[in-house]
Parts: C-alpha cells; sequence; structure tokens
C-alpha cells in the first residue's frame, strides 16, 4: 500500500482530497502546516480554528494526523522576501512563494521523512506524465483553476505530487464533504494573505516598513494629491486614492521610486495603463527547460485573467513576452504565467 501525505488546512477542499485518496486505497496521512508565529491571535488568524476543523476531518476519515511548524522557515523563505519586494515599490504574490518554498519543498522533504510515496494537496489543477515527463495541467474547473500559483514547480516536485481534485468542479466537491459528513463542508474559503489574515494591510505592513508620504503626480507632473508610501499602492489600483475634483476616476498608472512620487492618471481605459509587453525574471519552467521563442502560447500576469495570446521574442537570463492585444495593469513583482493549451509551462516575476 502506497503512502500519501495530505496537507489538511482545515477546509472542504484539502479535506476532500484526502477522503477520495484513502477511498482509492493508499494509506493516508493528514499534516497541519503552521506557517505562521507572529502575533498569533484568534482576532487576525484562524490557525487555531483551522487546525481543530484539520483533526474533526482527519478523525471522521479515520486517517493519521500530524501538525508540524514551519514558521521558521515561512519568515525565511517567503515572508522576507514579500517584504524586500514591497520596500523596493513592486507587488510580490506570497501564494506563489509559498507552494514552491513551503508547501511543495518543506513539506515534501517532511513528508518523504515520514515514508511517504506521494503528497497531495487541495489545489485545484492536475498532474500529467508524458513520455517520461510531468507536466502541470490547468484544472477541470476553470473558475477555480489554480495552476497560476502553481507554476514554479519543478519535475522532482511534480513527479511527487497528486491533486484529487483537479477533474472536479467546487460544487461536487461540496457534495462529497456534506455526503461523507464531513463537519467543516460548508466552511468558507479562505481569501487573501494568509499571514495576515482579515487586519487591515496598510496596518500590518507599517508594523514592518516605514511610511514614505509624497506626491501624486499626472504623468505631467501635475501635484493632485498624496501618498502615504509608494508600498501601499499597485497598478492599476482605484480604491484609496483621495483625489477629489471633477471627471473620471483616478488610477494608479506607475511609481517614481527616486523622487517618491506616485504617478495617477484619470480613466480605467488610459493609455499608461495598458502594456504590449513586459520583461520577467528569476524564471522558473515546470520541464527545466525554458519554451521556444517565437511561438504562439498564451499567458496570465495575474490570477483573476483570461489567457492572452502572447509571444517570447528574448530568453535569456531575463525574458520578454510581447502580446496580441495590449494588456491592462501589469504589474512589477506580480507573476506572469505562460501556457500552451491547457498545459502551464513556467513563468517569471514581472520587473
Amino acid at each position: 500500500m502506497k503512502t500519501v501525505v495530505v496537507g489538511l488546512s482545515g477546509g472542504v477542499d484539502s479535506s476532500v482530497a484526502a477522503l477520495l485518496l484513502k477511498k482509492q486505497g493508499y494509506r493516508v496521512i493528514g499534516l497541519f502546516m503552521k506557517n505562521w508565529e507572529d502575533d498569533d491571535s484568534e482576532e487576525y488568524c484562524t490557525s487555531r480554528q483551522d487546525l481543530i476543523d484539520a483533526v474533526s476531518v482527519a478523525d471522521r476519515i479515520g486517517i493519521e494526523m500530524e501538525a508540524v511548524n514551519f514558521s521558521k522557515e515561512y519568515k525565511e523563505r517567503v515572508f522576507s522576501r514579500f517584504l524586500e519586494e514591497y520596500g523596493a515599490g513592486r507587488t510580490p504574490n506570497p501564494d506563489v512563494l509559498c507552494n514552491s518554498e513551503i508547501k511543495f519543498k518543506a513539506f515534501l522533504d517532511h513528508a518523504i521523512s515520514l515514508g511517504a510515496d506521494h503528497i497531495a494537496t487541495g489545489h485545484y489543477a492536475q498532474v500529467r506524465e508524458m513520455d517520461g515527463e510531468y507536466q502541470l495541467l490547468k484544472a477541470e474547473d476553470g473558475t477555480k483553476d489554480q495552476s497560476y500559483f502553481l507554476y514554479r514547480l519543478n519535475q522532482a516536485q511534480l513527479s511527487k505530487t497528486i491533486f484529487p481534485l483537479g477533474n472536479m468542479l467546487k460544487r461536487d466537491v461540496r457534495k462529497i464533504a456534506e455526503s461523507a459528513g464531513l463537519p467543516n463542508f460548508a466552511k468558507k474559503d479562505s481569501t487573501g494573505i494568509c499571514f495576515i489574515g482579515e487586519r487591515k494591510f496598510r496596518e500590518f505592513l507599517n508594523r514592518y516598513l516605514p511610511r514614505e508620504p509624497g506626491e501624486m503626480t499626472t504623468p505631467e507632473g501635475k501635484t493632485v494629491g498624496n501618498h502615504i508610501g509608494l508600498m501601499y499602492y499597485t497598478i492599476g489600483q482605484r480604491q484609496g486614492l483621495e483625489i477629489g475634483g471633477e471627471g473620471e476616476a483616478w488610477y494608479v498608472a506607475g511609481k517614481d521610486m527616486e523622487k517618491n512620487r506616485l504617478i495617477v492618471v484619470q480613466g480605467h481605459e488610459h493609455p499608461l495603463l495598458y502594456r504590449s509587453s513586459l520583461e520577467c525574471t528569476d524564471l522558473s519552467w515546470t520541464s527545466g527547460r525554458p519554451p521556444h521563442r517565437n511561438w504562439v502560447y498564451a499567458a496570465k500576469t495575474r490570477y483573476r485573467q483570461a489567457d492572452a495570446p502572447c509571444c517570447i521574442v528574448r530568453l535569456d537570463e531575463a525574458c520578454k513576452i510581447d502580446f496580441a492585444e495590449p494588456q491592462w495593469a501589469v504589474t512589477p513583482g506580480q507573476s506572469v504565467v505562460v501556457y500552451e493549451s491547457r498545459v502551464c509551462l513556467g513563468g517569471g516575476i514581472i520587473v
């Protein structure tokens, strides 16, 4: 009997993943990961309740359960990078780093030490082996597909990973949980950045990075307001600018780090909010090989976005991607993820 260690978060997705694997005949061990300890109070952090839910599910399914603390690894590998990126005026995606550094590295190493043949999570994605190579595929449920957050997984990680929910619809997952009597079948999905929880983002960030107020200006240099610190804003942001006057809404179009100015424009369709090309670095390709240049692929520059036809026109230490249609609010620090049909090829960090 093969052993699979499932990352049990206390949510419905990972719970059903564990249930399905048990039914398929695996020896299943549930592993709850605690990744954050600073100010771990019930007011903001749900980890205590999540652990209770995970233990309840393990008991209901009839599987072994263990909790492990990866807070030190998380702080060193994910949170420090998060602060570094925000301090440089970029908008990082900690979920991408958490997957590659914690859930599929620290967690995988720990699972193997427990004698696991595979690990599994409740992510909506799929793995397929083709001619000895492992491919990361989009989930069947296009509204829940999470391959965007998993693009940094390599061959060694993919070869050990099972995604039991990859060919399922979310509504069916909840039905399975309810019919199996899982206590968390109706639990809301978690949203936002895990270590921030329900607290206000600006208040949280201000504890780690000092505010540096400055001017909001138009591209022509006209001052129209003041910002509280460039790190608190992201490209395409509309809320919280507090610029008075008439006309269309204001949006963040850029950051002048040297002069500490936030560049803002009026109107969702302003030309400065669109980019026909981008450059990315810190590249990661699931096959271990870069894709072909000058082929037509598709790419996303943010999670909730339709695939956009594109072409890779330069590929060395960095990568230059041209889009068939200009893309709105391309944001430095975010990930651009490249696809060939349903196959996720990998990507990089937008600069």
